[in-house]
């Protein structure tokens, strides 16, 4: 199963190859590259005929764009919050004035935006948010509260909000999604999350009477449950098959690796391999058998499961290929450098938070037991 992309579709891809060839050489710094980006009319592909975003593009011509950038080695994205969860929430829930105020600076890759859902004590449970959210006298509302793993919060400077404004509502009734400016120096503190990579990819965002304006709530007071579930159901879609791409890379460096320690001729560690490759291939049909189509109540969960289970597997392949050698870094240690890993023990370390991170792996077959197998919920409050 293979999509058929028209001849249209092949002149899309030698533009976008011609494109990434010439821009994506990787000298600019994070927040220039959006610039560059949106000057270039890449962002918002897939806002479909909405006005706001710089072109429009064919769903196999955003496949095209998602997997030909993920080959050429571009940069990491710093806006991708911002275009494709914020911009299609906004689409879809959004008044016009919000669009008006917020798409056009996103497709310009001029405003970053970051995420605030997780908390400490409500990570895959969303609806056990605490952040408070009190509206002021002149009609504001106030943010108190935390955010926990928070990508790209050091960089944003707007996060969507999810708080709570009805104290006396219970789980997911009175919560509002709030648009929050980050800079607000003594209301908004961030700190960068030290991980077992040595970086510092997430962090933790503290609200002390954070302002955010009344027409800055998307939905409705109240509504934030609604949104908040629709905007979940934005993060996977074109960018699944993009990040294959990203694995079918990471699986060939494992398999060099495993040729180059003589650890192939092991028929265990070829068998490892020979299944990380089908079921990598499984995972690009699903995608394909997905895309575009009606909305799946598991669809999301299903694809979750499958690549965050994978995707650790391979972290733990890689280092089985090395051996003891994996235990050792790239360069000797110094005061300087004394936390140095190559580009396979990132792998490895990242990886074990894939199957908790968006959501864990107990709270992903729930979700399928609940609302597509039909199976009776999970009792509250059951230790």
């Amino acid at each position: 199963m293979e999509f058929g992309f028209t001849e249209e579709d092949e002149a899309f891809r030698a533009e976008v190859r011609e494109w990434l060839s010439v821009h994506a050489d990787g000298t600019q710094d994070r927040r220039t590259w959006e610039r560059t980006l949106g000057k270039s009319g890449w962002i918002g592909l897939g806002w479909s005929e909405s006005g706001y975003g710089n072109r429009t593009a064919t769903l196999t011509q955003q496949v095209v764009w998602a997997e030909e950038y993920a080959r050429s080695g571009a940069p990491p994205r710093s806006g991708h919050i911002g275009e494709k969860l914020l911009a299609p929430t906004l689409l879809a829930h959004g008044t016009d004035e919000q669009k008006a105020r917020f798409l056009p600076p996103v497709a310009a890759g001029e405003e970053l935006w970051c995420q605030g859902y997780s908390e400490p004590g409500a990570g895959s449970d969303l609806a056990g948010v605490r952040t408070r959210a009190a509206r002021a006298g002149d009609g504001t509302y106030r943010i108190s509260g935390q955010k926990i793993w928070t990508s790209l919060a050091h960089e944003a400077d707007w996060c969507f909000v999810l708080a709570r404004t009805d104290p006396e509502a219970r789980r997911h009734h009175g919560l509002t999604f709030l648009l929050v400016p980050m800079d607000q120096p003594g209301r908004i503190e961030v700190r960068p999350i030290r991980q077992m990579t040595g970086t510092s990819d997430f962090n933790e965002v503290f609200f002390d009477g954070a302002h955010a304006r009344a027409e800055h709530v998307v939905g409705g007071e109240g509504q934030g449950w609604r949104v908040a579930m629709s905007l979940l159901g934005f993060e996977r879609g074109v960018s699944t098959l993009a990040q294959q791409v990203g694995f079918a890379q990471e699986l060939s460096a494992v398999l060099r690796s495993a040729v180059r320690t003589g650890a192939v001729a092991d028929p265990v560690v070829r068998a490892l391999l020979v299944r990380q490759w089908a079921e990598l291939r499984t995972m690009r049909w699903n995608a394909l058998r997905t895309l575009g189509g009606s909305r799946d109540a598991g669809a999301a969960s299903v694809a979750k499961l499958l690549w965050a289970g994978w995707h650790q597997r391979l972290g733990e392949l890689a280092m089985l290929v090395r051996g003891a050698r994996a235990t050792v870094g790239p360069g000797d240690w110094s005061p300087s450098a004394p936390y140095e890993l190559d580009a396979q023990q990132q792998l490895f370390l990242f990886s074990r938070a894939d199957t908790i991170y968006g959501g864990s792996d107990q709270v992903q077959r729930t979700i399928i037991a609940e609302r597509v197998l039909g199976l009776p919920r999970e009792p509250k409050g059951v230790v």
